[in-house]
């Protein structure tokens, strides 16, 4: 679901956005191209908290071994 907003941005900034979408191979608009850009930036935002979230489990020497154990009985051919 889309929502219409309205948002201020610097000259600069709406002219560069401008240049982007007449740049642009496909047929967009200016909500399209902001919309890529946010969506780009809060996939980068959700890959860095999983990233550290990671990084925390492989220093986990409980968690790392609990793996280790359903690693050893995940292919036993058991169905729940």
């Amino acid at each position: 679901m889309a929502k219409k907003i309205t948002i201020i941005l610097d000259n600069k900034v709406l002219a560069f956005v401008d240049r982007q979408v007449e740049a642009s191979q496909t047929k967009t608009n200016r909500s399209a191209f902001i919309n890529a850009v946010l969506a780009e930036a809060q996939q980068k935002h959700l890959d860095t908290k999983l990233e550290v979230a990671y990084r925390q489990d492989v220093q986990d020497k409980v968690y790392i071994e609990e793996i280790r154990l359903w690693d050893a009985v995940a292919g036993d051919g058991m169905n729940a």
